[in-house]
């Protein structure tokens, strides 16, 4: 059966902008809270969208929170102003074969937004699922895109940076790829989460595509792919 949809991850995956982040917050919570978080202790938040980590960090006033936040994410981003290099000729790629594009990410729809068009990348997404307060629902996300699309788990991908994403995708039953091109991703705790493949470089993606999908409009199964770890061992 050929691979119908992929569906992609934003932070770490299309654009290494979770510095972006980690700085959006630390200003916003500084302004609003009074206290100076380090990375860690943010990228510990992270599950919930920002709506869900402001309401619970300064509930009387999560809202101008967020407002903060998304000025500076803003602002930061232009520390991060294309996404990462070959990105775009992997989507490009894919809608040349007839794959359908989707991006479920934990984020909420604003800073998805400001992402999405600094990166000039919306274009290529047939569906954007940002993130719930209530905390991590990649799985449901990813469900509520097939059903939409009607299609069955085993016509689908889905490509994160995270083990969270890897396992998202394995509880769905889409096939589970894995993006360790950021140097914000640990290679070893995605390899542990098992995906089917494991990318380290965009230009492997690109590969894998050329190699497992067809080419346009041809049939490819993207189950039974060979991957790059597998080709090196």
């Amino acid at each position: 059966m050929r691979l119908k949809a992929v569906l992609f991850d934003l932070d770490g995956t299309l654009g290494d902008t979770i510095p972006v982040c980690w700085a959006a917050f630390r200003a916003a919570l500084e302004e609003h809270q009074g206290r100076r978080y380090s990375d860690a202790e943010i990228t510990a938040m992270f599950g919930p969208s920002e709506e869900g980590v402001f309401q619970r960090l300064v509930p009387d006033r999560w809202q101008a929170c967020l407002q903060s936040f998304l000025a500076a994410y803003e602002r930061e981003h232009d520390r991060c102003p294309v996404p990462f290099p070959g990105i775009e000729g992997v989507l490009r790629s894919l809608r040349s074969r007839g794959v359908r594009l989707g991006i479920v990410t934990g984020k909420g729809p604003g800073s998805a937004e400001i992402s999405l068009r600094r990166f000039g990348l919306g274009g290529y997404f047939d569906a954007v699922e940002t993130g719930s307060p209530e905390g991590g629902v990649k799985a449901a996300l990813i469900r509520r895109l097939l059903r939409r699309w009607s299609l069955a788990p085993q016509e689908a991908a889905y490509i994160g940076d995270h083990p969270s994403d890897v396992r998202a995708a394995s509880e769905v039953g889409v096939l589970p790829l894995a993006a360790a091109w950021a140097t914000t991703a640990d290679p070893e705790a995605l390899h542990a989460s098992g995906p089917a493949c494991l990318f380290r470089t965009v230009e492997e993606l690109s590969a894998w595509i050329a190699d497992n999908l067809g080419s346009a409009g041809a049939p490819g199964s993207g189950r039974d792919a060979s991957c790059p770890e597998e080709k090196d061992s």
